[in-house]
């Protein structure tokens, strides 16, 4: 590759991952050149003595994640290929080995986007702030110098690239931490989406593993490990995504669904009326569980921290004050969080967009654990799931809703004059603009734009959901004027 062909690496570099059109962005050259900065601006400087790797099922990721290696091994480090695996089968790696990693994976992206999420040992993010423009301003300058690689400072003898397949071990951790032998019999409803839980459930909740028999009825959707994603994709945060598994769990007469998205790292909840379950109501009861865990095992509460971001909905934190714990607030973004409940010591953490991490797994998320806590506390419950999560879901949400727009922060400053307009605001600034109004009647915003696409988000939530609709109709006109959509 010339430099003048070279990739501009910041384009599909974002904020806590890589995400680019394969070929075009991300190629075997471009894999090599990051594995290689990796290696120099992460693994080397911590003394690592290799490094792990893993991909999901999409056609071009094992050949992406074998020129990774190469870029890294040329450094004199060992690489551990351990093939397919969700995203928190790569967290689980990296901390079981206490190695560096990296996950080839593009998520809930369309089938021609790959990408590559970075941790250091123990699962510890890479992010913009952490490493990742320095990955990225090494890895440009070794594309830029023609030849795909970093010759200059390659060790003399290369590392080792083994393979190594560690689903079992994840699976038998992962049975460590919620057991589920005493629950009530389940019958489950699994919509792999063809990512990555088509992989990890049959392990985890089934036999595949060689594990004993849990007391759940699996109903697969769409297990077929595919990357073009011939049924629908892998995204669950859309709601025609979720459709096939809201009418299966109702067909089936099932106790729960669970929606996973492309690498398995989030996992999306519907109850037996096949209604989707609000990830922050999730949230909200994984905390109580974890809360209450840490309290018998002799805790103080006032000593249990629960991390939620911005968009969460305001139950969490008022839920997990109930309990007697501490809440904390932090951005949007899987290193964002990570990093947060790193420096807090925290249980647990959430996000809106179902991602839930958890200290008991290096402070990574997964939302495999995530499901197996929903399936206790259900299991543990004679009242079905809809009635389980009432007491988690007190307010009115939009959910997210995206909006394109060629100027984010005059669309914000329109947003902002309406809600100065309106008296009795507050506003924040640490992740886009949130806007509380917590007289009567009770409602708040957020308004931020994307760090992977040019969109500008908005979620809303108020006490009523009369209240949430005006609002959400009063600043989507703000945000779209003068735009499609």
């Amino acid at each position: 590759m010339t430099s003048s062909s070279a990739p501009v690496l910041k384009d599909f570099i974002k904020a806590y991952d890589v995400r680019g059109v394969v070929p075009e962005q991300l190629n075997g050259d471009v894999a090599r050149a990051i594995g290689s900065a990796f290696a120099q601006v992460v693994a080397l400087p911590e003394d690592a003595r290799a490094v792990v790797v893993g991909h999901d099922m999409r056609p071009s990721s094992p050949t992406l994640s074998r020129a990774f290696a190469e870029g890294v091994a040329a450094h004199g480090l060992d690489v551990t290929l351990i093939g397919l695996c969700s995203t928190d089968g790569l967290y689980y790696a990296s901390g079981a080995l206490g190695l560096p990693g990296a996950m080839f994976t593009a998520s809930h992206n369309p089938a021609q986007y790959n990408g590559i999420k970075l941790c250091r040992a123990g699962a510890r993010p890479v992010g913009q702030d952490s490493g990742l423009a320095d990955v990225s301003d090494l890895a440009q300058s070794i594309l830029d110098a023609g030849d795909g690689r970093d010759a200059g400072d390659a060790a003399s003898l290369p590392g080792t690239i083994t393979e190594r397949d560690v689903l079992a071990d994840y699976a038998v951790f992962l049975r460590s931490l919620v057991d589920l032998r005493a629950s009530r019999p389940l019958k489950v409803v699994v919509d792999a989406g063809n990512g990555m839980g088509g992989h990890t459930v049959p392990a985890v909740l089934g036999t595949d593993a060689g594990l004993e028999a849990l007391p759940l009825e699996i109903v697969p959707l769409y297990f077929e490990l595919d990357g073009t994603f011939p049924n629908h994709e892998a995204n669950p945060l859309e709601p025609e995504n979720l459709r096939d598994l809201q009418a299966a769990v109702v067909e089936h007469g099932a106790d729960i669904g669970l929606a996973f998205d492309g690498d398995a790292d989030r996992c999306f909840v519907i109850d037996e009326r096949g209604e989707p379950v609000s990830p922050s109501a999730i949230t909200a009861l994984v905390a109580t569980r974890e809360i209450d865990r840490e309290v018998a095992a002799g805790t103080d509460p006032a000593e249990i921290t629960v991390v939620y971001n911005v968009i969460s909905s305001l139950a969490v934190p008022e839920i997990v004050a109930e309990h007697g714990a501490r809440a904390v607030r932090t951005r949007v973004g899987h290193s964002f969080i990570k990093a947060e409940m790193a420096r807090e010591d925290a249980v647990f953490g959430g996000e809106h967009s179902a991602h839930y991490y958890f200290r008991d797994f290096w402070f990574a998320d997964t939302g495999m654990l995530a499901a197996l806590h929903v399936l206790a506390a259900l299991g543990e419950a004679s009242e079905p799931l809809s009635t389980l999560t009432t007491a988690y879901s007190r307010y009115a949400a939009s959910g997210e809703i995206n909006s394109t727009v060629t100027d984010a922060a005059a669309a914000t400053a329109r947003v902002r004059g309406w809600a100065q307009s309106q008296g009795g605001v507050s506003f924040d600034e640490l992740d886009g603009m949130t806007v509380e109004h917590r007289g009567e009647p009770m409602w708040w915003i957020n308004v931020r734009a994307s760090n992977t696409e040019p969109l500008l988000r908005l979620n809303v939530e108020a006490a009523e959901r009369d209240t949430m609709e005006h609002v959400r109709d009063t600043v989507l006109t703000l945000i779209r004027e003068g735009h499609d959509r």
